[in-house]
């Protein structure tokens, strides 16, 4: 007679293959752990990670602390000085950069010089890969590839100063309401063909309801006047030359303010029947290709991107640069006002290849001057 019991090795056995099998969820966790642990193990071995950026530091020193035998070596700058910078350096064959952190404009150029390696498959945590975490359910990316140039939180953009005593902000309901007589000849705008000048234009080319037309009708109706200086820009609102202006720096009028000047800046929602145009300024984060330090070079990214990372990216204080991370699973509550995004507000994204091709709004601009 033959014996049908099964032998409890091979019970064993088969528990192990079931749970182990590429459908179940142990096994895929096991193995994101196992290749997170080799990463690290790898990246201490490597011994530093080397970030070229812009902006604070906050960030990079909780990473230092949570990690201490990865040494993060910063180099800050400006950024079409660590652009050049890192442009030279590949010309001169060396490559030193491991991560980059920048605008969109000095980004697209790396990303357009094949400077730049693809993010995505640097991810190894879930909850990075993880989109549901993040605004629209998406990752969120400049470069017309969607996976080289990523961008990580975002702001309301601030673009109307105004002068506190000649101007009722409760007048100013809509971007139609700056075509009214009264406003003729007495608005600003930066010259979008100036470094840092295109977020007003850009956004307002870019929204669906204003668009070409409506900007033709600022330079025809309203009498726009260009400016080149921020601090002049604001000058003028102070004293009432030109009291109001479409800026490319709401934190200019913001100081201002501080001091006693009678200028403010209108709420980004205000006109938000609109649309509200956010605004990712020197918040993309890319990875360098033949990086020396690639496995610290993953887990810093990992991290940077990580819940914990992002909250630490968010915070404020007075040396911090006020972030909105597109984390939509951390606390905003904290932030400032004016960087809290709103339920239901139909934002226009200021990011993308889209955005950085200023092509058309530059012959518009063209058009309209001559």
């Amino acid at each position: 007679m033959i014996d049908k019991t099964i032998p409890i090795q091979a019970i064993s056995l088969l528990a192990l293959l079931i749970i182990f099998s590429p459908g179940n969820g142990v096994a895929a966790d096991l193995s994101w752990e196992t290749e997170w642990e080799r990463t690290v193990k790898a990246a201490e071995q490597e011994g530093q990670v080397v970030v070229y950026k812009i902006s604070g530091d906050t960030e990079w020193q909780a990473f230092q602390k949570k990690y201490p035998k990865i040494k993060v070596v910063l180099v800050p700058g400006g950024a079409a000085q660590i652009q050049q910078r890192i442009l030279a350096e590949r010309r001169a064959g060396k490559f030193l950069a491991d991560v980059v952190r920048l605008g969109g404009g000095t980004t697209t150029t790396l990303y357009k010089a094949k400077a730049l390696d693809p993010i995505t498959p640097a991810f190894i945590l879930p909850e990075v890969k993880d989109t549901s975490k993040w605004l629209e359910g998406k990752h969120h990316f400049n470069d017309v590839e969607n996976q080289y140039v990523f961008a990580y939180a975002a702001v309301p953009l601030h673009l109307l100063g105004y002068n506190q005593k000649l101007v009722d902000p409760q007048s100013l309901r809509s971007y139609g309401d700056l075509l009214e007589p009264k406003w003729k000849g007495k608005i600003t705008i930066k010259d979008p063909r100036e470094p840092g000048g295109g977020s007003p234009l850009l956004f307002l080319y870019q929204n669906p309801q204003l668009g070409p037309e409506y900007i033709k009708k600022l330079f025809t109706v309203a009498g726009l006047t260009f400016i080149r200086d921020e601090r002049q820009q604001t000058d003028w609102i102070a004293s009432g030359k030109f009291p109001i202006a479409l800026t490319a720096k709401a934190t200019e009028v913001e100081e201002a303010k501080k001091q006693g000047l009678p200028v403010d800046v209108l709420d980004a929602h205000a006109f938000k029947k609109d649309g509200v145009g956010l605004e990712a300024g020197g918040t993309m984060v890319a990875l360098v290709n033949k990086a020396p330090h690639p496995n610290a070079a993953k887990v810093l990214l990992n991290w940077f991107l990580s819940r914990e990372g992002q909250m630490t990216v968010q915070k404020t204080g007075p040396d911090e640069p006020n972030q909105n991370s597109l984390r939509d699973d951390i606390p905003k509550e904290h932030l400032p006002a004016p960087l809290q995004r709103q339920k239901g507000a139909k934002y226009i994204r200021l990011w993308g290849p889209e955005v950085w091709d200023r092509t058309g709004i530059r012959d518009l601009v063209i058009e309209l001057t001559k």
